[in-house]
């Protein structure tokens, strides 16, 4: 009886919540449109854009979001190196042209050092960067901080080539 009670509530969790995108009989919005008709689960349906988003959930640590570089530290710094700097001014170039997007700034950390240190010292270097992109001209109220310390690595890897990978600031774009 409880396998039974157990199943019901499950299957009644998943057909409330679920909801799935179909295609409209007419394409929803003519050849090569990325409009759907979103069908819920309660029977309502409504049009939406499914156009893939444009950026890359990694963000510049992906590489591929074109104008926008991760910039790294020294040894536990929260100050840029100069040739760090200039990397900066791509992204603020970056955030100028989109300028209905908003950036996350992820400071990360190498593995040494302990989980509450590191989160520190990941605070102190995404606030860094973000109020060096805020005095270049970037409003603070686009830029948002996050600290990931040693707990997102890019390199895992002993070496002090593979440890200063980790030591970053990564620019995550969202609109």
């Amino acid at each position: 009886m409880k396998k039974i009670a157990l199943a019901l509530v499950v299957l009644s969790l998943v057909a409330g919540c679920s909801s799935w995108r179909k295609k409209g009989a007419d394409g929803a919005g003519g050849s090569g449109s990325n409009v759907v008709s979103e069908t819920t689960g309660g029977g309502g349906s409504e049009t939406v854009d499914a156009s893939p988003m444009n950026f890359k959930a990694t963000g510049s640590d992906s590489g591929s979001i074109e104008g926008l570089q991760t910039v790294h530290f020294d040894y536990d710094k929260a100050t840029l190196p100069a040739a760090e700097k200039a990397k900066l001014q791509g992204n603020v170039d970056w955030m100028k042209k989109n300028s209905g997007s908003k950036m996350l700034i992820e400071g990360h950390c190498d593995q040494r050092g302990s989980t509450e240190y590191n989160l520190s010292l990941g605070e102190r270097r995404a606030n860094a960067v973000k109020q060096m992109i805020v005095q270049m001209g970037i409003p603070g109220n686009r830029i948002s901080t996050v600290s990931f310390g040693k707990e997102k690595l890019i390199a895992n890897g002993d070496s002090e080539s593979e440890m200063a990978q980790n030591r970053r600031a990564n620019f995550v774009p969202s609109k």
